[in-house]
């Protein structure tokens, strides 16, 4: 039996719920591991910033955060899949007892989040997802 390639594994992932480049499809909600394993495509994430950094790079900021014991779990919401090579997310959400503003302040001047807000984006629809009691949603987009 053949293995599926990262690109395959992605795909099927992110397409479970529909087609992500339709309004009405849920926004799928990645584990690090699931967005970021083997994922090489500049532009993937953290477009928009200074110097547009590989995924790796955001890939160990958010590896740190995760240890943190006030971060429960961290997902990456696919935005769309334009680019055949791996999907787009702007957005993170950090799921944590921190406020929005000790949240902003992990991050490093050059891969700052544009906003930091509580909650999900309330204009989107998303994959099931329950937040562990006590905890709440940050959410950090990219422009």
């Amino acid at each position: 039996m053949a293995t599926q390639s990262a690109l395959e594994r992605i795909t099927e992932r992110v397409y479970r719920l529909g087609d992500p480049n339709e309004i009405e499809t849920p926004r799928p909600l990645l584990s690090l591991t699931e967005f970021f394993e083997e994922n090489d495509v500049a532009g993937s994430i953290g477009c928009n910033l200074p110097g547009a950094p590989m995924p790796s790079v955001l890939y160990e900021v958010f590896k740190a955060f995760a240890k943190r014991p006030d971060v429960a779990d961290i997902r990456v919401a696919i935005t769309y899949f334009d680019d055949p090579d791996w999907p787009f997310s702007d957005t993170v959400y950090i799921i944590t007892t921190a406020s929005t503003k000790e949240v902003a302040a992990w991050f490093d001047k050059d891969l700052a989040p544009d906003d930091t807000l509580e909650g999900f984006c309330s204009d989107q629809q998303y994959e099931p997802y329950t937040v562990k009691d006590g905890y709440r949603v940050i959410t950090c987009w990219w422009d």
